[in-house]
């Protein structure tokens, strides 16, 4: 027979070891989320917090892509910009919630003297927060004033991502999709052209990547190939953010509503209300 206070023992030593992996996790996200770029150490207290819990989950796939790291949770930090939120984030946000377990997390920096109520809650209403080791991926949004979009997401080992179109390309990729060559051009340039031309372009240049956009989904339901990709995401964002939506050509209004049928749109729709 077993004795009794052995095995009260073994209990307290699993209980105790269990609480150290989670203060462990803890720590290192901490530290993650201080050592963003710019040295993000007088970030405020946290706004919102929440988690995503997708149908299914496949661990080794993020293992693949991004390294695995027993015992720490692997946090990607992004800055950006409350007077220009960068949408296409925020729907990439919600896809990969569809497929990992995201711990989800928004601040507000210092440098920051207000931000709108919609943009607080990004993310959603706070939930019930799980411990952090049974998640997948953490993804912190800290809204400060930067000039372009920032993301790390190995602290030790690399320079900061600028820009919301590399960072979409970077989050995109987490899908673990496999793309041709030819593919894969044809969605980086379109992710340009939406940003440059599209968003920040004049009125001309605006009108020739809606004309070019209007022939491109006139064969086809997407931008590139049969399926949603980042150059959807980012153009459906840019073209929201410019505010000639309403007067886009009738196969872009078409792709327009194909994209806002999927939920991640529709829910980023109700932060430009």
């Amino acid at each position: 027979e077993v004795d009794p206070s052995l095995q009260a023992l073994e209990s307290r030593q699993e209980e105790i070891l269990k609480r150290l992996h989670e203060l462990r996790s803890a720590v290192d996200g901490l530290s993650k989320m201080i050592q963003t770029p710019d040295a993000d150490l007088d970030v405020t207290d946290a706004i919102q917090t929440g988690d995503c819990f997708p149908s299914t989950a496949n661990a080794a796939d993020l293992d693949l892509m991004l390294g695995k790291d027993y015992g720490a949770l692997k946090d990607i930090v992004i800055n950006a910009n409350p007077s220009l939120p960068p949408l296409s984030l925020l729907v990439l946000h919600s896809l990969l919630c569809e497929r990992y377990k995201i711990l989800s997390a928004v601040h507000t920096h210092s440098s920051v003297t207000s931000v709108p109520e919609n943009l607080l809650k990004c993310f959603g209403e706070q939930t019930k927060q799980q411990p952090r080791h049974e998640y997948q991926l953490g993804f912190t949004l800290i809204w400060k004033d930067v000039p372009k979009p920032q993301m790390k997401f190995s602290i030790q080992t690399m320079c900061p991502i600028e820009g919301e179109g590399n960072i979409a390309r970077f989050l995109f990729s987490l899908f673990g999709q496999k793309h041709s060559p030819v593919s894969s051009t044809l969605m980086d340039s379109w992710v340009d052209t939406a940003l440059f031309q599209l968003k920040e372009g004049s009125s001309k240049e605006r009108g020739a990547v809606l004309r070019a956009m209007n022939a491109a989904l006139g064969t086809a339901a997407w931008l590139v190939g049969s399926e949603l990709s980042v150059a959807d995401v980012v153009a459906w964002c840019a073209l929201q953010q410019t505010g000639s939506a309403s007067a886009a050509p009738a196969n872009v209004q078409r792709w327009m509503r194909s994209c806002e049928n999927l939920a991640p749109f529709s829910s980023v729709m109700k932060l430009l209300k």
